[in-house]
């Protein structure tokens, strides 16, 4: 168990935003797997982040289901400040996103902000009230999960890809604010991954053309990814993005 020195010792706690969806349940459960309390959040569907943490529970982890549209500041910081009356919050899953795809030419103003106000004002939204409760305890994970788009480009997808590539660089400038206080930030960038969102816009045949290792990836090798950069072990590993992509680039 990575997560206590002492079996007196309470688990860290670990927040996934976006804890409900593909990726986001399988990070839950790793992490949950590998010893931290998990706050699995969702946006409005609370329901299915209690199915993820009735799984977890199932297996014998620690979880809590929560609820907040990570786009709103005001509502994020009222969502938190009782999870952190109860102590710092060390590790924190930065997985919420969302597409709302259209080429540029005929994006609307609506397309183009909400999807950044998600993926990268939420990740400011979230992060920001933990920081200062973190540093105090000298240890903390943040892992930010992107997207192979942010790296290479993807049609239709202008949006998507300008908010998680400035995860990168907000990240990569965090990692440098936090680095002495024992807190490493991350981002993973995953590919065509199995799941609801690529079997509506990928084919068997597509992704064989476009992936190098010819099939898509699980999520639960995303999650493996993850869990090892939130544990003590990965402690020099600080301001990177990871592909993980099955070669796209």
């Amino acid at each position: 168990m990575t997560t206590s020195t002492a079996a007196t010792t309470p688990p860290r706690r670990a927040l996934v935003t976006g804890g409900s969806g593909d990726i986001g349940g399988a990070i839950c459960r790793r992490l949950a797997a590998d010893g931290f309390h998990v706050l699995v959040h969702a946006n409005a569907n609370i329901a299915r982040a209690e199915g993820v943490v009735a799984t977890i529970h199932e297996a014998g982890g620690n979880a809590q289901a929560i609820a907040f549209d990570v786009a709103d500041g005001d509502a994020t910081r009222a969502a938190l400040e009782p999870l952190l009356e109860a102590g710092a919050i060390q590790v924190v899953v930065n997985n919420a996103g969302i597409h709302d795809d259209a080429p540029m030419a005929g994006m609307t103003d609506a397309q183009w902000k909400r999807v950044v106000d998600v993926s990268l004002h939420g990740f400011f939204h979230v992060t920001q009230p933990l920081l200062l409760p973190m540093a105090r305890t000298r240890w903390g994970r943040i892992v930010s999960v992107s997207s192979v788009a942010a790296v290479l480009g993807n049609r239709g997808q202008t949006n998507y890809a300008a908010a998680k590539a400035g995860l990168h660089g907000a990240s990569r400038s965090l990692a440098r604010e936090m680095a002495s206080r024992g807190i490493t930030v991350n981002v993973v960038a995953p590919g065509v991954i199995a799941g609801a969102m690529a079997e509506g816009s990928f084919d068997p045949a597509t992704i064989r053309q476009l992936v190098p290792a010819a099939r898509a990836g699980q999520p639960d090798e995303v999650a493996a990814l993850v869990a090892f950069l939130c544990r003590d072990e990965a402690g020099y590993i600080n301001g990177q993005v990871i592909g993980i992509n099955g070669g796209m680039g």
